[in-house]
């Protein structure tokens, strides 16, 4: 696509159908960069708006120009580059549930005030008939003074080319003036000295200048501006105190008030509830939502095995048929080996376990667009409040299950500092899916395949049993941090929840499709690096051999490193090939699982590739003659994951997101200290009550 000449910006309040909306227009044609100076993205698309290529610059969802999370303040501090005339759109999109319109066209009213073309888009405009909300359209428009109101549903992809039009020509008109919302005459006199330094000093409007004069007197600062100096401030909220308006509250009551006058009445049938409402009466009851909540995980971790099973041994299969076709197609040698053992045994195991990890996804992101995830979060605030958070940090924590780095993200989302840094640092706990391939493996090979209490499969169990310990362990230690780190204050928790919608299959299975081959592409990069190291680790130096048998692995380079490593992992149960996992496994958690492919192929006489769960069964100590595998050992080496602090990735989030080295640090090393003895209890403790 050519280079755009238009750009235009999308807004909305959260849970409006800002981000689909924003697929539908850019058809995924997307890129992530960053705002200079912070380490927040946003996301840029390219659309075709009859005919011409125009960039849509996707800014997080808020609620105000008046921040009060991270994200929030970002949109805030992009408002005042453009009020001084700073890469300034040609026009802005303002996403407005239809089913709140009221609430969503408090961000539209302060966004008029640039005097930049607003297209006001009326998503979820089906839920609004089925709720029997009228709305004027053309009133609201004239009424409000934005350039076009247009009805759409990006979830039915309704009315799409009415808003496509009216953009395009909302981009040629550039710039119209702003609608002047009413203000009494005495609040425009306390307010006139703050909105002349505003004139003055940045040359804005008029209309300009009284927003964010308004602003200033409400909040005492303006993000990405500046206010005026604190005798000018202090004497404007004397003023507005001796009036009667509580300067606190100045910019809401001023511009509700305006809305009140302009918002067309809408129909909505109170006598009767909602579907919605009633759907919450069950899923959302004190007692029987959260025990539906823990049904729905156990039943998710129970599909993982059974709907996996299939797919899983076909590709254990085909890889193994593959690589021993390779095997016999080319001469014997190291390029053989490196390709036969290294890549394809070592790089092609982890692509066993994608069925499980995108069934886990599959499921996570139905849950989420039905509107579940939401509900949760209330359900669980009480919860939190107890630990030192609240309900806001249950959906970063909920989108660790996925991956810690998405997760960490997301909770810029929470206004209090310390509540953020203590999600922060117990986030990376939930276990997330790279985890899931070592869970997988070391269940599927020595846990037994069998039925518990007449309906539940002990191979599930043990894997909601992972899940629940890393979940159990973040909300302990939640408690310990939030006592020892200090803030100033606590923040409140409101949410807007958003209403049920049927997921479309569509869009569930494009987010399982993007995400399962984000897992096979970024993983598979450090993979299939650490595999082709692995394979030069464990097959070198060779050793002379007079009856020309295959050189034993023990003498390798990897042997000599992981024994080095053994006497400090021995009471844990784990051998030198398992520690040498534990070393590569620090770039990406799944690499354990390559790692130990990787070795077993190498170790294997045979010049073919081989099952990683049958070698780990068959494998022996030297020494002793005794399995190193068992069920207490694999146990023992899942508690270790559940706790341990590898992914590379993860702490370099954490360190951009809190601006230091001391919190990544700080997480390695209670990390790492927690999964030790967490696995050493677990070990020594089965030994000492008859496990082997």
């Amino acid at each position: 696509m050519s280079e755009a000449k238009h750009s235009i910006a999308l807004l909305g309040n959260p849970n409006s159908g800002k981000t689909a909306l924003f697929n539908i227009l850019t058809g995924l044609n997307q890129k992530v960069s960053n705002y200079p100076g912070v380490t927040v993205e946003q996301t840029i698309g390219m659309a075709q708006i009859e005919n011409s290529p125009v960039a849509i610059i996707d800014l997080p969802g808020t609620y105000s120009l008046v921040p009060e999370s991270h994200d929030e303040a970002i949109v805030a501090e992009e408002f005042g580059k453009w009020a001084k005339g700073e890469n300034t759109p040609d026009c802005i999109i303002s996403v407005v549930d239809s089913t709140n319109v009221m609430r969503n066209l408090y961000l539209t009213t302060q966004l008029l005030d640039l005097g930049i073309p607003v297209v006001v888009a009326l998503n979820m405009i089906d839920l609004a008939r089925k709720k029997s909300i009228e709305i004027n359209c053309e009133k609201l428009k004239e009424d409000l003074g934005v350039f076009s109101v247009i009805p759409v549903s990006a979830r039915l992809k309704e009315g799409m080319n009415d808003l496509k039009r009216s953009i395009s020509q909302a981009i040629r008109r550039k710039s119209e003036t702003p609608p002047i919302f009413p203000i009494p005459e005495p609040v425009q006199n306390a307010i006139l000295p703050l909105q002349n330094w505003y004139r003055d000093t940045f040359q804005f409007s008029e209309y300009l200048s009284r927003s964010f004069a308004i602003r200033s007197a409400t909040v005492g600062s303006t993000n990405g501006i500046g206010s005026p100096d604190s005798p000018l401030m202090d004497a404007c909220k004397m003023d507005l105190k001796t009036i009667g308006f509580p300067h606190e509250t100045l910019e809401p009551t001023l511009r509700y008030h305006w809305l009140d006058q302009v918002v067309p009445k809408a129909e909505i049938p109170i006598e009767k509830k909602s579907r919605s409402e009633k759907i919450d009466e069950i899923l959302t009851h004190p007692w029987g939502g959260p025990l539906i909540f823990v049904g729905l995980l156990t039943f998710i971790f129970q599909a993982i095995f059974s709907w996996a099973g299939i797919p899983m041994n076909m590709i254990d299969n085909s890889i193994a048929r593959f690589g021993n076709w390779v095997a016999h197609q080319l001469p014997p040698g190291l390029l053989t080996d490196l390709l036969v053992e290294g890549i394809i045994g070592g790089a092609g195991a982890i692509l066993i376990f994608l069925p499980q990890i995108l069934i886990l996804i599959f499921f996570m992101t139905l849950l989420e667009d039905f509107g579940y995830m939401a509900r949760v979060a209330i359900m669980m605030d009480k919860a939190m409040t107890k630990v030192g958070l609240h309900g806001r940090s249950v959906l970063p924590l909920m989108s660790g299950y996925a991956c810690a780095i998405p997760g960490i993200m997301a909770t810029r989302t929470i206004d209090s500092w310390k509540e953020r840094l203590v999600t922060i640092l117990v986030l990376p706990l939930m276990s997330c899916s790279a985890r899931l391939p070592i869970y997988a493996l070391m269940i599927g090979a020595f846990i037994p395949d069998q039925t518990v209490f007449g309906y539940f499969g002990l191979q599930g169990l043990t894997m909601v049993l992972m899940y629940f310990l890393g979940a159990v362990t973040a909300l302990i230690l939640s408690l310990i941090f939030s006592s020892w780190i200090k803030t100033e204050r606590k923040s409140s928790f409101i949410m807007e929840l958003p209403p049920y919608r049927i997921p479309l299959m569509r869009s569930v299975f494009r987010q399982v499709y993007t995400r399962g081959k984000l897992f096979v592409t970024d993983a598979g990069k450090i993979i299939m690096a650490i595999s082709i190291v692995l394979w030069f680790l464990a097959s070198f130096p060779k050793v002379d051999s007079e009856n020309g048998e295959k050189q034993t692995i023990h003498t390798s380079f990897a042997a000599k490193i992981g024994k080095t490593i053994e006497p400090m992992i021995a009471p844990l149960g784990f051998d030198w090939k398992i520690g040498l996992g534990l070393v590569t496994s620090f770039a990406a958690r799944e690499v354990m699982v390559s790692t130990l492919a990787t070795i077993y192929n190498v170790e294997n006489v045979k010049d073919e590739v081989i099952s990683l769960s049958d070698a780990m069964k068959r494998d022996k100590n030297p020494v002793t003659g005794k399995s190193i595998f068992t069920p207490l050992v694999a146990l023992s080496l899942m508690v270790f994951y559940v706790y341990a602090a590898q992914c590379m990735a993860t702490f370099a989030i954490v360190k951009r997101e809190t601006n230091s080295w001391k919190w990544p640090v700080f997480m390695v090393v209670y990390m790492t200290g927690l999964a030790y003895f967490g696995s050493l209890i677990v070990y020594q403790g089965g030994l000492m009550m008859g496990f082997s």
